[in-house]
């Protein structure tokens, strides 16, 4: 077991006009990952927990050590779960209940091979379609740094022949050089296919559509959500509320991590002029909450921006 935290101070409020009494825990510890896209939305997170009279702490770990955390109790929740992509351990904790599943917010994100729209209006749909085009493409692949998932399974294909692709290559390098490189193709009218996914700002600033894979060599459709300790419902149902209310779609993280990572901004600011922006939303996600003194959720947010 480790101790990334000392435990949390939890204090009991008799909260006017709730049935029973609540207990609140005041620290709220929120891990991340350096990707933008939790990275970000845990700050809007900890943008309304802050004016609910929580002190939030974020911190950066690797999720093997996320995982040791949420299992010690030593941490809270973590927004950025990619149920299928982290695989065993994950699943293996959660038939354990050793942590929770409490919300799915995205059940539409992609990541796969991708095209410029005007190659997918032209008729490249689908996996299928890029053999008989493989001079237009010049054989070519462009994938993420050397080691990725996906150029792994694109690598596959091409050495099994899968889609009949076995006269073609890849390109690895890092996500910001393909991007780069994929800007200027596509500012020039060329054929290119390459690793993309969402959400994330190259789906923003690139006018891109994902093909079809019948063959299903990219395996399920990904979900991303919300784990939580399993101690947190007893320990602050309040704040358990507000994990399994919170909820998003692709569109509001794209527009995230757009300010945040392609514009460099800084998340706190992104957060608060998120959230003052888009107060009937965050008002759902507090809806039939308390602030620590025992206020409604939505009347302090609302006042908080005024």
């Amino acid at each position: 077991m480790i101790m990334l935290f000392v435990a949390a101070g939890c204090k009991s409020e008799e909260v006017k006009g709730y049935e029973d009494e609540l207990s609140f825990q005041e620290e709220v510890r929120l891990p991340i990952v350096e990707w933008p896209g939790v990275t970000q939305k845990t700050y809007v997170i900890s943008e309304v927990l802050d004016n609910l009279g929580y002190d939030t702490t974020i911190d950066n770990y690797s999720l093997p050590v996320i995982l040791e955390g949420m299992q010690a109790e030593d941490l809270d929740a973590f927004t950025g779960t990619w149920f299928q992509t982290w695989g065993t351990p994950l699943h293996e904790s959660l038939e354990n209940g050793e942590v929770i599943h409490i919300s799915t917010q995205l059940d539409e994100t992609n990541y796969g091979p991708a095209v410029p729209k005007y190659v997918f209006e032209a008729g490249i749909t689908s996996l299928d379609n890029l053999y008989e085009n493989s001079d237009k493409f010049n054989y070519t692949y462009y994938g993420l740094e050397a080691g990725n998932d996906g150029n792994q399974l694109m690598i596959d294909a091409f050495d099994q022949n899968i889609y009949n692709l076995g006269g073609w290559d890849i390109i690895e390098t890092n996500t910001a050089a393909m991007l780069t490189e994929m800007q200027q193709k596509i500012e020039q009218g060329e054929w290119v296919v390459f690793s993309g996914w969402e959400p994330h700002w190259m789906n923003v600033v690139l006018e891109m559509e994902y093909l079809d894979d019948p063959k299903g060599i990219w395996g399920e459709d990904e979900e991303v959500g919300t784990i939580v300790r399993r101690g947190l419902k007893d320990d602050d149902s309040n704040l358990y509320k507000f994990f399994s209310q919170f909820d998003i779609n692709n569109e509001i993280q794209n527009e995230w991590i757009y300010e945040y990572s392609k514009n460099e901004r800084d998340p706190e600011i992104v957060a608060k002029e998120w959230v003052e922006s888009n107060l009937d939303l965050v008002k759902l996600w507090v809806d039939g909450m308390y602030d620590i003194n025992g206020e409604n959720a939505q009347e302090v947010i609302k006042k908080a921006y005024k």
